[in-house]
């Protein structure tokens, strides 16, 4: 009896090791108690996002050296995939702990894969940062994205183009897109320069358009098309097509072709996102010549202010293995780091949207090719401004159908028949 007594108690012990040794498995498995001290971060473009990243990963590692950070470089469109392939599939192998997706394109993985992301409203908060950023990143009240860069825009203007006309700066500080075009006019007459550059495939100046007035392709809840009687969207297609009927327009191709009408002096204005300040700047024998001032409202739309955004991308960390220590580190360095952003904007140009860097010495630096003016000041200020639209997810997928159909509207066909069918046809293939 002894002997099975002793028996029975080993077999008992060797039992609770086995299950403890699971439990301690399943722990690092979910993230819990054996967590990783490794991430893996994926994002692109070296000079910008992955410079970014490294900047945060030294800053992280003064305070958590026993924490391993991978910097993966991938372009956008391989990210992409790559996240869909491994979502579909229903295996995180292979996935990174925290990955870099544009604003844009956020809810479409958010809403498709809600379980995949971690809900990360206990390690930042929604308010820390600008108001427009926080729709693209949540998703039924809770916060999953760290928002990062601005894209918010500015119009830059050659100062001397401008004074051949017979106009001062300040006279296009409360322009319209009305006024814009009309300005355009004289700039051409006066100077021989056109007044902007655009792709007929690159919708980027109706997005800035109805942005400022709190209007998107889709409404309110982010999936239903708000096309047809989009009134903001309407007033934008009659602008572009004025832009293009008065004669104003250097149409280029592609982006090559863009940043050679700037720097070869043929546009007498570039409206976008402050991240072409670098390619504006590369041009040196320009220096002095370029102002950046707010951005024109819409025309006869009351809501319509003089702020706007073209781009920008947020962090997320991914429900795999290493997740706190992922959200720690978020936490930490973009969610949190002023000093952090300082360090970004003086080294890479990275225009941040926490609002309590906007404080900070670096964001109030007169640049000299500006002629001294406080750029980034101004910038940070009017990230302030913009209206807060919900992107949902399918800006691509709309703006599909409406290249098409804006060229048609070019060619003559009647704009509200052109909303209309773009309504119809965005209709059919969101669901």
């Amino acid at each position: 009896m002894r002997k099975a007594l002793v028996l029975m108690m080993a077999c008992m012990l060797l039992l609770t090791a086995c299950s403890s040794g699971t439990k301690d498995k399943d722990q690092v498995a979910s993230g819990g108690g054996g967590e990783a001290k490794e991430i893996t971060i994926w994002a692109w473009d070296p000079a910008f996002n992955i410079a970014a990243l490294n900047i945060a990963k030294e800053a992280y590692n003064a305070k958590h050296p026993d924490v391993k950070v991978n910097i993966v470089e991938y372009a956008q469109a391989d990210i992409i995939q790559k996240l869909n392939t491994g979502l579909n599939s229903g295996t995180t192998k292979g996935l990174p702990n925290i990955v870099l997706i544009e604003d844009y394109r956020a809810q479409g993985f958010l809403q498709s894969y809600p379980d995949s992301f971690v809900d990360l409203s206990g390690k930042i908060k929604a308010e820390d940062f600008a108001d427009y950023k926080i729709g693209p990143t949540s998703l039924n009240g809770k916060q999953y994205g760290v928002p990062f860069d601005s894209g918010v825009a500015g119009l830059y203007v050659r100062k001397d183009y401008v004074e051949q006309a017979g106009y001062k700066l300040d006279d296009l500080k409360d322009l319209d897109w009305g006024q814009y075009i009309e300005i355009g006019k004289q700039i051409k007459a006066a100077a021989g320069k056109n007044m902007i550059s655009l792709d007929p495939n690159d919708l980027g100046i109706l997005r800035m358009m109805i942005q400022s007035a709190g209007s998107w392709y889709l409404q309110g809840d982010g999936k239903t098309p708000d096309l047809g009687g989009n009134a903001a969207l309407k007033k934008a297609l009659e602008l572009y097509k004025e832009m293009m009927e008065a004669n104003i327009v250097q149409v280029n191709a592609d982006w090559s072709q863009f940043i050679a009408a700037i720097n070869h002096g043929d546009v007498a204005t570039v409206p976008t996102g402050n991240w072409i300040t670098p390619s504006v700047k590369a041009e040196a024998s320009q220096s002095g010549k370029w102002a950046i001032l707010p951005m024109p409202k819409l025309p006869d739309m009351p809501d319509s202010v003089h702020a706007t955004n073209l781009g920008g991308s947020s962090w997320y960390v991914m429900n795999v293995p290493g997740s706190e220590t992922a959200a720690d580190f978020m936490a930490e360095t973009f969610g949190a780091n002023v000093d952090m952003y300082q360090t970004l904007l003086t080294k890479i140009g990275a225009i941040g949207t926490l609002k309590a860097a906007a404080q900070g010495e670096a964001y109030s630096q007169p640049d000299e090719f500006f002629g001294g003016q406080q750029t980034v000041n101004d910038f940070a200020k009017w990230t302030g401004e913009i209206p807060k639209v919900n992107y949902g997810t399918s800006t691509y997928a709309i703006e599909d159908i409406l290249v098409v159909e804006v060229q048609n509207y070019l060619n003559g066909k009647n704009i509200d028949q052109v909303l209309s069918d773009a309504q119809s046809q965005a209709e059919a293939q969101i669901k």
